[in-house]
């Protein structure tokens, strides 16, 4: 449920000893401000989810880094089904067409009761203006490769268990970004440039942390096409000459209660100083996935996925990523889940069936400390919307 607060000039309320002339009064009044409200040009909407899980994962990493022993936790925040949050949404009517927007959205865990990521709005803060032509924000919002995933990856960019384990990049954010967005006939466009995607610009070096992208999405009765590309910059001084890049191609097509979903990404590190690329193997890779999506009643929602990275150095391990779902309506805001997970690590591979490192300019979690080994989890939840 969201609540809508619509703003509009509030008569003054006069009170009188009279007591009739008092309610005659308070009638008008009330009766003015629902006229108002149904006319209303301008709302501010709040909104959220909140969002929690008991997850049960083996070999999960000691404070030393190696492989440890089962686990048993609460995951909420970013390691829960979609994440918790609350938000504030408003638009204006500007007349002709054109309309002013904006979103802020803040992250919590509810298990701790924290704030996410020491961020007020860390998962949206921008402000901008929407006509037929598309709209254009300005601020902290996500970037496309997360618009990308929610409408391609078969578990719709779960914080836990889903592409994010294989590439955390597929589910990012970038600051100072200007972001533009239009849908025309069933095309959509869309284009993304962030001065520093985290952080405060620097004076005198515009690499640092800049992230620019460019993407097109066509969607027409029961198939849809994607495709985006996004580069980024290291995000300090010494790795500004770091280029990570990023090109993606995904389809979808229903067909009754199914829904069968592929995609590929192809990444790419260059710039690297020869220290580290001398022991930093993955900096090429290409990324696979497929996966179905089945409403098996209209409470009950199915879903499977696998996910391939195949590393294009030698000695580089080819991790797999095996997801099983299942969501059940409690009622149209709430509903409880329950998700598999099974991480199939060869080689050197060291992935999590959480999510991966986002660690620049590497594309998983070689260092050992997310994950060891092969890994098994599974998460039962449940999540409330407002």
């Amino acid at each position: 449920m969201e609540y809508i607060i619509t703003t509009s000039q509030i008569p003054a309320i006069v009170f009188f000893k009279d007591n009739d002339m008092k309610i005659k009064l308070f009638a008008a009044a009330a009766a003015a401000l629902v006229s108002a409200g149904a006319s209303a040009q301008s709302s501010v909407t709040m909104y959220g989810v909140a969002d929690a899980g008991i997850e049960w994962a083996n070999k999960v990493p000691n404070t030393a880094g190696t492989e440890g022993n089962s686990r048993v936790s609460m995951q909420s925040g970013n390691g829960a089904m979609t994440g918790s949050r609350w938000g504030l949404r408003g638009v204006e009517d500007l007349g002709g067409g054109l309309k002013g927007i904006f979103n802020l959205e803040s992250g919590f865990d509810i298990g701790r009761g924290e704030s996410q990521d020491s961020r007020l709005f860390g998962r949206a803060a921008y402000v901008g203006l929407q006509g037929q032509w598309g709209q254009v924000t300005l601020g902290r919002q996500t970037n496309l490769l997360y618009d990308f995933t929610t409408q391609y990856d078969p578990m719709a960019l779960t914080s836990r268990y889903s592409i994010v384990s294989q590439d955390a990049a597929m589910g990012g954010r970038a600051d100072n970004a200007i972001k533009y967005v239009g849908t025309f006939n069933g095309l959509t466009a869309s284009a993304l440039y962030s001065m520093r995607n985290d952080g405060q610009e620097i004076a005198g070096n515009n690499k640092v942390g800049r992230e620019w992208s460019a993407g097109l999405n066509y969607a027409a009765g029961p198939f849809s096409v994607g495709a985006v590309y996004d580069q980024t910059n290291g995000n300090d001084v010494t790795t500004a000459d770091i280029k990570t890049q990023r090109a993606t191609l995904a389809g979808t097509y229903a067909f009754g209660p199914a829904k069968l979903f592929a995609g590929y990404r192809w990444g790419h590190v260059t710039g690297l100083p020869a220290a580290i690329a001398a022991t930093a193997s993955e900096t090429r890779s290409n990324l696979y996935w497929l996966g179905a999506a089945y409403q098996a009643t209209p409470a009950l929602s199915l879903t499977g996925a696998a996910y391939y990275q195949n590393y294009k150095v030698t000695g580089a391990g080819n991790p797999w990523l095996f997801v099983v779902g299942s969501d059940y309506a409690l009622s149209k805001r709430t509903d409880a889940y329950l998700n598999l997970a099974y991480a199939k690590n060869s080689s050197n591979a060291l992935l999590p069936v959480g999510v991966a490192s986002d660690t620049t300019p590497l594309f998983s979690a070689p260092d050992g400390t997310t994950s060891s080994g092969n890994q098994m989890g599974a998460m039962v939840g449940i999540r409330h919307k407002f």
